[in-house]
């Protein structure tokens, strides 16, 4: 008998699993995907060109708040599981309200949906979101340039917008952002590896992704995306650690599997973190794998003019995800302003315009910062003018992009760059190219 299933996702890990896993197989029914951590992508249709000759109508993308009522309601036999960055106890929780409501509860194994490539991959992953995954891609696509290989990257998916304009996506100059229609979280993302000469692809269908990317490449990086695992199998694994969050590695989902699969576990931002956090993350992955090499490394933080901060009201802008379902409280913003003598940082609070109110709403916690929200358009024009009512003397932007070319900002305005430094031997140009055995 044919098994109905219900992916649980986030327009991501779910739309790679039901590709590599579900789509051709007349063993399953996809019935729906539901949709929960991104805004606005519920209600849509992963389309009928995506979706496979098993499904001329598609597959309809539902919010995961009415998961119990669809598996009654649709006889489900089998949810899969399939998004990143919740803790286990979380996915204990999902797996509960699953298996009450009659169906089985299913993580795929990372291996088996890892697509197989002709070319080398190194991949670049962490065990939360906010470790510092893209300036240590960057770094990767850096050091592998140096030795003159034609290196291109291909990011973990972000397809907030019409699914059929992004099954395969290239970026190599500032007007594909315009040929995409690319949200800030993309931005963020693919603009800092095109400045810096380099190829990014992204998109839905990965296997196509990887054929494309294969025939302009001698090296492959993955930019992985939350704390998700590689969609193809590398053959170097670079998982990256937060110290500000030890502990983390082993108690969300799926980071700790990735800390498990690590060739390389880089401890990041060991400049600002707590010596005693570090030995603990060290620790902890020489207790799970103690075949990792470590790294130590720094997230550098740059300012344009250090001596403009001192004795200013701030209003600090940091990147999204990292604050809302990441959980950090602080970034390179935050940092900058305590460093360079900033007199207060502003509570955005007070100011905020309508979407921007149901962020903080649903994340509590984010505290005196502004996440740079920019899934939609709204989200966009509602940051713009959050930012234009703060009462703020300077906008600290410790975004990856620059906020003024997509928002007219009228207050003086200051970006906040972050950077990959190595910490000390071992470095990890010398440790990637030994694992690739270059």
């Amino acid at each position: 008998m044919v098994e109905k299933v219900i992916i649980m996702g986030a327009a991501g890990r779910d739309f790679h699993n039901f590709n590599v896993y579900f789509r051709d197989n007349k063993r399953y029914q996809v019935v729906a995907f539901t949709a929960t951590q991104i805004p606005d992508i519920e209600g849509r249709v992963y389309p009928p060109e995506l979706a496979g000759e098993l499904y001329p109508d598609g597959v309809p993308i539902h919010t995961d708040e009415h998961l119990a009522e669809m598996i009654r309601k649709d006889r489900v036999d089998l949810v899969a599981f399939s998004y990143s960055d919740v803790t286990h106890n979380e996915v204990m929780h999902k797996a509960s309200i699953v298996t009450a409501a009659g169906a089985d509860f299913m993580i795929i194994g990372a291996p088996y949906t890892m697509l197989k490539s002709e070319k080398k991959i190194v991949s670049v992953c962490a065990v939360r979101t906010g470790c510092g995954k893209s300036q240590t891609s960057r770094e990767v696509v850096r050091i592998l340039k140096k030795m003159g290989k034609k290196v291109v990257s291909v990011r973990h998916p972000m397809p907030y917008g019409d699914l059929t304009r992004q099954i395969v996506q290239r970026f190599s100059t500032y007007d594909d952002f315009e040929k995409y229609n690319c949200t800030i979280e993309e931005r963020e993302e693919y603009e800092p590896v095109i400045d810096m000469g380099a190829v990014i692809y992204a998109g839905i269908d990965y296997e196509k992704i990887l054929r494309e990317a294969e025939k302009e490449a001698e090296i492959i990086v993955w930019d992985g995306g939350n704390n998700d695992t590689p969609f193809y199998q590398p053959d170097v694994h670079i998982v990256v650690f937060d110290p500000h969050r030890a502990g983390h590695e082993t108690t969300y989902h799926p980071g700790e599997t990735n800390m498990l699969l690590a060739d390389i576990a880089l401890i990041n931002k060991v400049d600002s973190a707590l010596a005693e956090n570090v030995e603990k993350v060290k620790d902890t992955i020489r207790r799970h794998n103690p075949g990792a090499s470590i790294v130590l490394a720094e997230s550098a933080v740059i300012a344009e003019d250090p001596d403009r901060i001192k004795g200013k009201r701030v209003l600090v802008v940091e990147d999204g995800p990292t604050l809302t379902h990441g959980e950090m409280k602080y970034g390179a913003g935050v940092i900058a302003a305590k460093r360079f003598g900033a007199a207060e940082l502003v509570d955005p609070r007070p100011y905020l315009v309508g979407t921007l109110r149901g962020t903080f709403d649903k994340y509590p916690d984010i505290g005196t910062v502004l996440p740079a929200m920019g899934y939609s358009s709204q989200q966009i024009r509602d940051m713009e003018d959050t930012i234009n009512r703060t009462e703020c003397d300077l906008v600290l932007a410790a975004t990856p992009i620059d906020l003024s070319q997509l928002i007219n900002i009228e207050k003086p305005l200051q970006r906040i760059r972050y950077e990959y430094r190595d910490h000390g031997r071992p470095l990890l140009e010398e440790v990637l190219l030994e694992k690739l055995g270059e």
